[in-house]
């Protein structure tokens, strides 16, 4: 695939979770939630984007998330659930990212704030319309996922690289 040929990365932050007493790996998705990655799903269907791979961390709420928003969408990427996602700092995840194989051209991330947001902060060099704006007004709240372009490899991918052209939060 040439370098020529726009990539895409969404950033999917996990729906809202509970608080029950159990460990932070293991909090499950509240009834919120899972109304809300069910609708942040159709609305990734909306976008026409095909993904050719989705990387999930482990914990419970994300593979929640992922469970019931992969159902609206008319076709199920390859999905890898990835340890390294749980906590992950910046630095972690551009380096997900940086090992993504060329022949992926367009790749779902699904996280956890502050990671997902920062990540999503340190891509983004340019944006369509207020995209930006909003995203930082917003905070990056649960269900919310970013789309981000790009026109080099994955290798390449790095601080400003991107362009923010969708933003979108389930309760605007």
């Amino acid at each position: 695939m040439s370098v020529d040929t726009p990539r895409r990365i969404v950033l999917l932050r996990h729906a809202k979770a509970d608080w029950p007493d159990v460990p932070d790996h293991d909090r499950p998705l509240a009834e919120r939630g899972r109304s809300d990655a069910s609708v942040a799903g159709r609305r990734l269907a909306d976008t026409g984007i095909a993904f050719d791979l989705a990387l999930c961390s482990t914990s419970v709420r994300t593979r929640e998330t992922w469970k019931l928003a992969v159902h609206e969408l008319p076709t199920r990427p390859k999905t890898v659930y990835e340890d390294r996602l749980y906590d992950a700092t910046l630095g972690d995840l551009l380096a997900l990212i940086n090992e993504t194989p060329d022949d992926v051209n367009d790749l779902l991330l699904v996280g956890h704030n502050p990671g997902t947001h920062a990540l999503a902060d340190a891509l983004s060099g340019t944006s369509e319309g207020d995209t930006i704006a909003r995203m930082t007004r917003s905070g990056f709240p649960t269900s919310a996922f970013a789309v981000i372009t790009f026109t080099t490899s994955w290798k390449s991918v790095e601080h400003g690289a991107g362009r923010l052209v969708d933003f979108w939060t389930p309760h605007d």
